[in-house]
């Protein structure tokens, strides 16, 4: 084709894996790749205020849609935006990071060229970013294609994050369209390993009373939701980790709620760690979902499934893919159904479970909330607003929730059947979720997004805000206003100055940001007031953003319980 570059194979193979919106800031090196964006037919161009938060988006982008891209320039533009992509490579998010580089001349020239460190040597960002990616080419005119195709192949298949330095002169370098689809993923399994496995589980099933699952994460990441929900419709008991929760529907009758270690609920706790034969798949403990390692798991009587391996006790069966394991362990659990503790079972009560079958219903738009509800004239405190929001949430939502006040006053709250929920416990980076809702918004447009975070949070990426009125996302913007880091004061310094941060008026910044683009900003201060904000924004196309105000020293009791355990872990020496 007369005119195709590089830099147009590089969009063709994105597009090709499912990418619709490139994320970044432009700078002198990529202006003319961005050339290419905007005449791409696939691919739509989503500047953003600042390169962090286009990582954020492009992260964001990819925990919806399967793959994320992002590009900045050279130098400090990728270093803006390396700390998003070390939280994508630490959660199995998969990003590509395309660095618009100097020519290979001016490189070859070893000069001391402007976003540089003056020294000649251009190789030092694409070291440093070998730490935080799983892949990694510097782009060539003589073997660009391959080298593009290779990194793709790899993100993909990982699940992680990749870099791509594109010079330039490279990107302008002509080149042949792509004549095959890039190579598929490879089977897994070996079939004597899944044959072993299966006896194993039918001879320490045949041993079982009790039986439960505990998912996480990573069974998004390996897209083996639908092999999972085959599991959980058996009726078996169930329980995630916060990190999870998008992976299981929590209006199911056999969901017995989110297990925290030492920090669950009494119900959650005992039916993970006591039954008779637990089934961990894409199970990750980290400090802030285990109540800092105080899970109480015998691997004696667990049947651990990861990516490509699973265990029983002491022995491994791999390669094995985790679909194929859980299938597995679904047709162990039918055919053993009539001696297992199921929900729904005729064979007694169901043990373990918080939830009747009048009040779970699978399918349900909300989940019904048996608390007295707080009456509207009640001034707003931590358990107020998150029994109002839980209480707002509906069926096709996308919740995406800051980790600190948000992250864990939601933990006790049951969330409809086709809710997607959104955090960033293990990297834990504050205001990552704001611009990552852009990034989730634009890879599915068919689901309401409601963001909830705090304030200090929201002052470190707010920037964004701006970007989501430009782009007319019909978000609700929760933001606790509670007068600064609350989670830090729970841990340690609860007077201190460093904990501090500055009082904004948050409902002004709508107009401000936004101008003529209409979002309304509402502060609440009451029960009433909140709710009917809430109820009001689900009839807006616009962007709403509400100031909810709580008490400062007012905190959710799983947060207050995690706080002084992490308290307890600073001081500890060994």
């Amino acid at each position: 084709m007369e005119g195709y570059t590089i830099a147009d194979y590089l969009l063709d193979r994105l597009s090709e894996l499912g990418v619709r919106h490139l994320f970044g800031v432009p700078g002198d090196f990529t202006l003319g790749f961005l050339d290419h964006v905007e005449a791409h037919e696939g691919i739509e161009w989503v500047g953003c205020a600042n390169e962090l938060n286009a990582g954020y988006a492009a992260d964001g982008y990819a925990r919806m849609h399967g793959l994320g891209a992002l590009s900045t320039t050279f130098g400090v533009g990728e270093l803006s935006a390396v700390n998003a992509v070390a939280g994508s490579y630490a959660e199995h998010v998969p990003v590509v990071h395309v660095v618009g580089a100097p020519t290979t001349a001016v490189q070859s020239a070893g000069r001391a060229t402007h976003h540089t460190l003056g020294d000649g040597d251009f190789g030092h960002f694409a070291r440093m970013a070998a730490e935080v990616t799983a892949t990694q080419a510097v782009l060539t005119a003589t073997d660009a294609a391959s080298q593009i195709d290779r990194a793709l192949v790899e993100v993909r298949d990982r699940r992680l994050p990749g870099y791509l330095m594109l010079p330039a002169d490279v990107a302008e370098t002509p080149a042949a369209p792509p004549t095959a689809p890039l190579e598929p993923h490879p089977p897994v399994t070996d079939p004597a390993a899944l044959q072993a496995f299966r006896a194993a589980l039918v001879e320490r099933m045949s041993k079982a009373e009790r039986i439960a699952v505990l998912a996480d994460i990573l069974v998004h990441r390996l897209d083996c939701e639908p092999h999972l929900h085959r599991l959980l419709d058996t009726g078996v008991p169930h329980a995630t980790l916060l990190w999870g929760r998008r992976v299981v529907d929590e209006s199911a009758l056999g969901y017995l709620g989110s297990y925290l270690g030492e920090a669950s609920d009494p119900e959650v706790r005992d039916g993970i760690e006591s039954a008779d034969l637990l089934v961990m798949s894409g199970v990750q403990f980290t400090d802030l979902t285990s109540g800092f390692f105080s899970q109480r798991i015998d691997p004696e009587r667990t049947v651990e499934i990861r990516g490509e391996a699973t265990r029983i006790g002491g022995t491994s069966y791999q390669p094995l893919a985790m679909g194929d394991a859980l299938d597995a362990v679904t047709e162990a659990v039918v055919a053993a159904a009539d001696s297992l503790r199921l929900a729904g079972a005729d064979s007694g009560p169901f043990a373990g479970s918080t939830t009747d079958a009048a009040t779970a219903a699978g399918g349900a738009d909300t989940v019904v909330v048996a608390e007295r509800a707080p009456a509207a004239s009640d001034a707003l405190g931590q358990e107020q607003l998150w029994h109002e929001v839980a209480a707002s949430i509906r069926t096709g939502d996308v919740v995406l929730c800051d980790v600190g006040t948000a992250y864990y006053g939601m933990a006790n709250h049951r969330l409809p059947h086709g809710v997607t929920f959104v955090g960033q416990p293990l990297w834990a980076a504050i205001g990552f979720t704001l611009p990552a809702l852009l990034g989730a918004a634009l890879a599915r447009p068919d689901l309401r997004p409601v963001l909830l975070i705090g304030d200090g949070a929201a002052q470190l990426t707010i920037a964004e805000l701006g970007t989501l009125l430009r782009h007319r996302i019909p978000a609700i913007v929760v933001v606790v206003d509670n007068d600064g880091y609350t989670i830090e004061r729970v841990i340690h310094g609860p007077t201190a100055a460093y904990n501090d941060i500055a009082q904004w008026d948050w409902t002004a910044l709508v107009s401000a940001f936004g101008r003529s683009i209409p979002a309304v900003g509402v502060r609440a201060e009451t029960v009433g007031e909140l709710r009917d904000a809430l109820e009001s924004a689900r009839t807006r196309d616009g962007l709403t953003l509400v100031q909810a105000v709580v008490p400062r020293d007012d905190v959710p009791p799983t947060l207050d319980a995690l706080g002084k355990v992490a308290a307890a872990a600073n001081r500890r020496t060994e």
